[in-house]
């Protein structure tokens, strides 16, 4: 069974940084992906950033793109996400997926990710 865990959430002011991470355990994928996606009240879920366990591809939203950083722990099965230079509208819960037989041109499409975890929220304030 297939198990994701994301921490690391909290509420920062405008310019702050947050670290992100999510466990992950079960059976082992091939050529699977791990990506976060946010849901800000109100609005869908969108992606955020999304990275390729295999071949360390990386996809990230324009809109999070040279502030936030994905990273992968291999020893640890951990994929962080640090957050820099945070702004109100990055508020949201951030989810992390995962997704086996994960294409690179499929990377950062939420229908690539089967398995979810639960959410942890990010609080921006001005």
């Amino acid at each position: 069974d297939v198990q994701l865990q994301a921490s690391g959430g909290g509420s920062v002011q405008a310019g702050g940084s947050l670290r992100l991470s999510c466990a992950f355990s079960g059976s082992p994928f091939v050529d699977y992906a791990i990506g976060w996606f946010r849901r800000a009240p109100g609005k869908e879920r969108e992606r955020v950033s999304c990275i390729h366990r295999s071949d360390g591809s990386t996809f990230y939203a324009g809109s999070v793109r040279g502030r936030f950083t994905i990273s992968s722990d291999y020893a640890e099965n951990t994929v962080s996400l640090q957050m820099n230079s945070l702004k109100p509208e990055d508020t949201a819960a951030y989810y992390c997926a995962a997704g086996a037989s994960v294409i690179t041109s499929s990377l950062g499409r939420e229908t690539a990710y089967a398995y979810w975890g639960q959410g942890t929220q990010v609080t921006v304030s001005s």
